[in-house]
């Protein structure tokens, strides 16, 4: 009997912003994918032709960027972004590069062409290792592989893949680096604990928590940069204190999403920022309906939906180190939760937080947080 064809496997990739066809296949590739999974959630197409494509991304402002497309049989199979971000490699003193936005069939030999050029390019760009998956923008979305919770789709800004992806990355020579830890909330479920703790730090350090002022925007942004200036830890792996334009750049990105209330800042006597967490609403409820596209109906669909969001993503926490360990973090929490109770949302999910922070974990099981996603982050090192 003779043997089936071996599938054709052949690459292409860019360098270039301009080569719309290939990045046209590489934005919608997904859309092929997960086509039928009732827990994906389109990206915005006009989002991510932005991220990849415009000079003032901070995808493309970071260093070298290469996409790649695997066609199986001529039909598009998988891709991945590789990139090195040039001004973290100068802070970390290492030679670093990164993956991202990785989608592929449950096919080895496809993942292992994509990851086979990747490997090759950073290695002439002169990185010794490479990990991954990370925001292609070095943010909170599409960072890390879903490897536990697959019952339901993402919150905002979450990452989602099928379980073999685990299988696929680790089959050509990625070993784990570390994990993230997401966690849910429910509205009503808050320990009383919590609140009197809150409530007794609030009256014995002289704190207050307040909601984020809107009209205020360019001041809020000042103080988020030194809030963050003094609480980023030299130790985290691949997060620096951003750049005041970046925080802007952010800042008015999200604006048109958020609900003051849902964003809380504590203050110290004379009105210091010592810390400030972020809330938004969890926009997939509403994404997951209009297929990636607000035009010509998906804004309409995105402002009549936006009333019957019940869930909110806690993604953003900062508290300054000289006032850590006084229940700050659950003083803003709590009011977030008083706040989103009221305004009618039943759960929240807080994440993601890595594995070992031990101090971020205690925090969130204390406000009543339950463990239930797991993200992961791989890594291989280069052979001399």
């Amino acid at each position: 009997m003779p043997h089936p064809p071996t599938p054709s496997i052949t690459l292409r990739e860019t360098r270039d912003a301009r080569d719309r066809a290939l990045w046209r296949d590489f934005i919608h590739l997904p859309f092929e994918l997960y086509r039928g999974d009732p827990n994906w959630v389109p990206p915005l197409l006009r989002d991510m032709w932005e991220t990849l494509t415009s000079p003032r991304s901070l995808a493309v402002r970071a260093g070298p960027m290469l996409g790649l497309v695997a066609y199986r049989d001529g039909r598009p199979a998988g891709r991945l972004l590789c990139s090195v971000n040039e001004h973290l490699n100068a802070v970390k003193g290492r030679a670093l590069g990164y993956f991202s936005l990785f989608e592929c069939l449950d096919d080895p030999s496809v993942a292992s062409a994509l990851f086979g050029r990747a490997e090759s390019w950073l290695r002439g760009q002169g990185m010794a290792e490479v990990r991954g998956p990370f925001s292609p923008t070095y943010g909170d979305d599409y960072r890390g592989v879903l490897v536990e919770g697959f019952d339901g789709p993402p919150v905002l800004l979450g990452a989602y893949n099928p379980p073999y992806y685990e299988r696929l990355i680790t089959g050509v020579g990625y070993a784990k680096d570390y994990d993230f830890l997401a966690f849910r909330y429910r509205a009503g479920h808050l320990p009383e604990r919590l609140a009197r703790v809150s409530e007794q730090a609030m009256a014995r350090y002289g704190f207050t928590v307040r909601s984020l002022r809107l009209d205020r925007l360019a001041d809020e942004a000042l103080r988020m940069k030194a809030i963050m200036d003094r609480s980023t830890p030299d130790e985290w792996r691949d997060v620096i204190a951003p750049t005041m334009d970046e925080i802007m750049e952010t800042v008015h990105r999200l604006r048109p999403l958020a609900v003051p209330d849902l964003c809380a800042f504590a203050c110290a006597a004379g009105d210091e920022p010592i810390g400030f967490l972020i809330g938004l609403p969890n926009y997939n409820e509403v994404l997951q309906r209009i297929n990636g596209r607000l035009w010509p109906t998906g804004w309409l669909r995105v402002l009549l939906g936006r009333r019957h969001i019940r869930g909110i993503r806690l993604f953003v926490l900062f508290v300054v180190p000289e006032w850590r360990r006084k229940a700050v973090s659950g003083a803003m929490m709590l009011h977030i939760a008083r706040a989103g109770q009221r305004l009618g949302y039943t759960w929240a999910e807080g994440s993601t937080i890595e594995d070992n922070n031990q101090l971020m974990l205690r925090e969130a099981e204390k406000a009543g947080g339950e463990r239930y996603r797991r993200y992961r982050l791989f890594r291989k090192t280069f052979e001399e």
